[in-house]
């Protein structure tokens, strides 16, 4: 059934993060801590706009956020009904910039399991390379609270990581620590996303199951001279972890 209309919007400025997330955070957190109960009807979009102090289209994005959270229904000529208090899905993490990717890691832990030489035939090709080179190779694991997020793979140019030990990787944001150990600075990374099944090894190692959904980061960072300075894949639990992204 519908309800009563308890929330009232707080007005919203321009800072770190978009206007239209800062308004779907307000929304969320009201729906989760029950301040707008399951059944209830939001405010109409003109009064949320007026409320927030931005514009229509801030709003309808904001919405459309939550509908994809599963936590609202849309309605034609009408005001958007809840629908459930807890996102079907992680709330999605904005993947645009070098900033993003550190939020991103925020709260999890990095559990390096191995760092040696190993072959790759795509590395090699991202670094330009023989494809039988052997290159030095981070093995780990991301964990948050408490369990595993992702698996880790990240490969260096020989150049580059014959210079890393593996005591030098003590940051979950690892192109830090190449930045600190090596003063070379990142200028960004050319990001490619895909999904695929967990096969048994990585299933036991996300604790899921085989052929659960996994998604897959592959992210070839570049120096501020052009060159390749690392291939992070980095392998998500899709029930765990999942991406937005804002084109201007």
């Amino acid at each position: 059934m519908t309800g009563q209309r308890p929330f009232a919007p707080s007005p919203i400025s321009r800072g770190p993060a978009p206007l239209y997330r800062q308004a779907a955070a307000q929304l969320r957190a009201a729906i989760g801590s029950g301040r707008i109960a399951v059944g209830a009807e939001l405010a109409t979009e003109a009064e949320l706009a007026r409320g927030f102090g931005v514009s229509l289209i801030t709003v309808r994005q904001a919405l459309r956020e939550l509908e994809t959270d599963g936590l609202i229904r849309k309605r034609p000529a009408k005001a958007a009904v809840v629908t459930a208090s807890m996102p079907l899905l992680p709330a999605p993490r904005p993947l645009n910039s070098i900033e993003d990717v550190v939020a991103a890691t925020a709260g999890a832990d990095l559990r390096i399991s191995s760092y040696g030489p190993r072959r790759s035939a795509e590395a090699a090709a991202a670094f330009g390379l023989p494809l039988g080179t052997a290159l030095p190779c981070l093995r780990g694991r991301l964990f948050r609270d408490g369990g595993p997020l992702s698996e880790v793979t990240i490969y260096f140019p020989p150049e580059i990581g014959a210079r890393l030990s593996r005591a030098d990787f003590d940051d979950v944001v690892v192109f830090r620590s190449v930045e600190r150990h090596l003063g070379i600075r990142l200028a960004g990374a050319r990001i490619t996303v895909t999904a695929e099944p967990a096969d048994a090894a990585l299933a036991r190692a996300l604790d899921t199951e085989a052929g659960a959904p996994v998604l897959v980061n592959r992210m070839l960072w570049r120096a501020v001279d052009g060159s390749p300075v690392e291939l992070t894949i980095a392998r998500h639990r899709a029930d765990r972890y999942s991406l937005s992204y804002d084109f201007p």
